[in-house]
């Protein structure tokens, strides 16, 4: 074998490695140091909770709020939503986050609160009520399954909400 050849290898195992590291799911503390919420201002929150999501995006392959960069993206955003409440996109975000993290009633809770949705926001929104009328209806909680799949259908009409309508007698 040449040099070179045992060069791209020992390039490759490290590359493989790296990845393999990236793809960790694990709830190990983030590499960096994580700073408190409650010692930011609400804008430095929500920039934070930002880049906490673009690094939770690449590290996991699953999005989890248990999830330490999740987590520190969520929390962040609920600070700078929680700090300035008249702040729409500090709440959109949060409960773009909720979503994301599959944190559904929160979510749902977030998309009532922000009031009028644009298309992209309802199409979050209506996920959020159909993951909750599913959950109502394994339960066998027929009221709260409706009340869900309208408020969902509300927002954007999917397949999902209408399966979830057949289904309620």
């Amino acid at each position: 074998m040449t040099n070179v050849m045992k060069k791209i290898l020992m390039l490759t195992a490290f590359a493989l490695t790296g990845l393999a590291a990236a793809q960790d799911t694990s709830t190990a503390p983030a590499p960096m140091p994580m700073t408190a919420p409650a010692s930011l201002s609400a804008a430095e929150n929500y920039v934070k909770a930002q880049e906490y999501a673009v690094q939770a995006d690449v590290a996991y392959p699953v999005s989890f709020y248990d999830r330490t960069l999740w987590k520190a993206a969520v929390d962040h955003s609920y600070f700078a939503a929680s700090m300035e409440a008249t702040n729409r996109d500090y709440n959109a975000y949060l409960a773009q986050l909720y979503t994301k993290t599959q944190w559904w009633i929160n979510a749902y809770n977030a998309w009532v609160r922000l009031g009028d949705l644009n298309d992209t926001e309802k199409q979050w929104a209506s996920l959020s009520a159909a993951k909750l009328a599913y959950l109502a209806l394994q339960r066998g909680d027929t009221e709260m399954t409706r009340m869900y799949v309208e408020k969902g259908m509300a927002w954007a009409d999917s397949e999902s909400l209408q399966s979830i309508m057949k289904r309620l007698p």
